[in-house]
């Protein structure tokens, strides 16, 4: 029997509370459909016995408050709502026990901005995390010591598991379940749920909104200037001279100020202004291509994909339901 502890904080999303515990118990359900045993002994573990979420509009009875849990084989941090340093403040009680059931071999998985909880402990320090990708810049910020990966639906290193934004902590769930369990129930849970099991990326989902929380006014201005000027060829070199400072001190400062090289940032403007034109107009491949300042049909294809996940074509299908998916264009050689 696997022990289950689902943690209920302060301020938690009350769905990544509730998803995980049916998830867990289904998958009971499952195996005992299969004339197998049940796995799962799940418990909801909180502060108090009953937690108030949601502004008081839900209260979630907790089964066990985490002092009376000697030891559990897995930890579940649900997504958290609201100002993130005020609720790792509301929850700092939850830290040390974390930090002592995995030091005795817990496993410990984070949904979603759960993951602020979870770097709050430390165990994340030197490793890989995946979180919401709104969170990114706030993240970096607040945890410089922990590597997020851009786009990453699931991360797993040394018993710690982090799932990408919102819904993809569904995917988590059923890697938990295929790990415990086996494929054939993984698989059930996913149809059960309507989730596609091996989604990979959430990068598709993913809104670029330029990194501007730090104080370097210079590189802030060359930012607007990239932003409003991103169907142009700009220079390293025309960047540096606007803010007036050497180019090497200019790329080493938008470094630290965005977590993105020069090139990395004009590449994300670029994208995302035809992820916006592929929602939203009719046109096709090469003309947004143009649009935005690409003249080189391999070079955009592979940075659209390497960012979003997908083909132009796949994005433009996926999101634009006024582009009749029969009807083929001459820019399909993107394919």
């Amino acid at each position: 029997m696997k022990h289950v502890s689902i943690l209920v904080p302060e301020s938690a999303v009350m769905e990544a509370v509730a998803d995980p515990r049916y998830a867990f118990n289904a998958a009971n359900q499952f195996l005992v459909a299969a004339g197998k045993l049940p796995l799962f002994q799940v418990h909801l573990v909180g502060n108090t016995t009953e937690v108030c979420l949601h502004d008081g509009a839900f209260t979630v009875h907790a089964d066990k408050i985490w002092k009376e849990i000697n030891r559990t084989d897995l930890i579940i941090i649900p997504a958290l709502f609201g100002d993130m340093k005020s609720a790792i403040d509301k929850n700092k009680s939850f830290i040390p026990w974390i930090k002592k059931q995995h030091e005795q071999g817990a496993e410990v998985a984070s949904l979603c901005v759960g993951a602020f909880l979870l770097a709050s402990t430390g165990l994340l320090n030197g490793k890989s995390c995946s979180t919401h990708w709104a969170f990114y810049n706030e993240f970096r910020t607040m945890f410089p010591e922990v590597i997020v990966k851009d786009g990453s639906i699931i991360t797993e290193e040394n018993r710690i598991y982090s799932s990408g934004g919102a819904n993809s902590y569904w995917n988590l769930l059923l890697h938990l379940v295929e790990k415990y369990t086996d494929r054939d129930t993984a698989i059930l849970a996913a149809k059960y749920f309507a989730i596609d099991i091996d989604r990979e990326s959430q990068s598709a989902f993913a809104m670029f909104r330029g990194q501007k929380s730090h104080t370097d006014d210079a590189i802030k201005k060359a930012q607007e200037f990239i932003e409003a000027n991103y169907q142009e060829k700009l220079t390293l070199d025309q960047l540096a001279s606007m803010v007036a400072t050497s180019r090497r001190s200019f790329e080493r400062r938008f470094k630290q100020a965005t977590s993105n090289t020069v090139t990395e940032y004009m590449q994300r403007v670029k994208i995302e202004a035809a992820k916006r034109s592929f929602e939203s107009t009719r046109k096709n491949i090469n003309e947004v291509m143009y649009d935005v300042g690409y003249t080189d049909t391999k070079a955009f294809r592979s940075v659209f994909k390497k960012i979003t996940g997908l083909t132009p074509i796949d994005y433009r299908n996926k999101y634009n339901k006024g582009v009749s998916s029969g009807r083929k264009q001459s820019s399909e050689i993107f394919e």
